[in-house]
């Protein structure tokens, strides 16, 4: 029987995903990992990972969020466990045994999948089917590589957990220049952006409101019930 121990550690992005894991944990009376909110984007992540006191070998850091769909076979509100993550030529994976303790925490409703982390925000659904169909590649979001490539050198075993905020089927706004250098957003750039595409803003909200309300319920099942203990 594998010796799992406790999770130390959740990371989230900042804003609307932190305060949904928030959100989830508010009413959990069982102890809970320390939560933290990281940068949005791969480059302020690793800054801020590399400045940080990050966490002893042999411990457990659990990375939640939202992130996009790449295929067909994943839509909005569908949880998913992330088994490797893969940035332009290379690929960095995930601790199977505690994804593997999670997948059945979960009672097998999510579903686990190969992630793409992207530099920038994928936005049009061309794009998401063509980098989905070339790097057969389920997901993408913009931290996943960067994390697992900084903690698997220092040897934390590390999972990630996201529930699908958009489709591949419809375009989303290209919110990439109301990310600022440090990985927080720029309100006016993302106004903008929103304005620019009235009905692709609409449908982002939408979806995002719906991964974000699952993601804080996900929260609160796997750690009212202590199952990761």
């Amino acid at each position: 029987m594998p010796n799992f121990f406790p999770i130390n550690t959740i990371l989230v992005p900042q804003g609307a995903e932190y305060k949904a894991v928030c959100r989830g944990l508010s009413d959990v009376t069982d102890s809970i990992p320390t939560l933290v909110a990281i940068p949005v984007g791969m480059k302020p992540l690793l800054k801020y990972l590399q400045q940080g006191q990050f966490l002893a070998p042999k411990s457990r850091v659990l990375i939640m969020g939202i992130c996009g769909s790449l295929s067909y076979r994943y839509t909005v509100g569908d949880i998913v466990l992330y088994q490797d993550c893969v940035y332009q030529e290379k690929s960095q994976e995930c601790d199977r045994s505690f994804t593997a303790q999670l997948h059945s925490a979960l009672s097998k409703k999510a579903s686990l999948v190969k992630s793409l982390t992207s530099d920038r925000v994928i936005w049009s659904a061309a794009e998401k089917r063509h980098l989905g169909e070339t790097l057969a590649a389920d997901v993408v979001d913009m931290e996943g590589f960067t994390a697992l490539e900084f903690f698997n050198a220092a040897g934390v075993a590390v999972a990630i957990l996201r529930v699908v905020s958009d489709d591949c089927q419809h375009n989303i706004p290209d919110l990439t220049p109301a990310i600022n250098s440090n990985g927080s957003l720029n309100p006016f750039p993302l106004a903008m952006g929103m304005l620019r595409q009235p009905l692709a803003a609409t449908r982002l909200i939408r979806g995002s409101l719906t991964a974000l309300k699952v993601l804080e319920q996900v929260t609160n099942q796997l750690f009212s019930s202590n199952k990761l203990e």
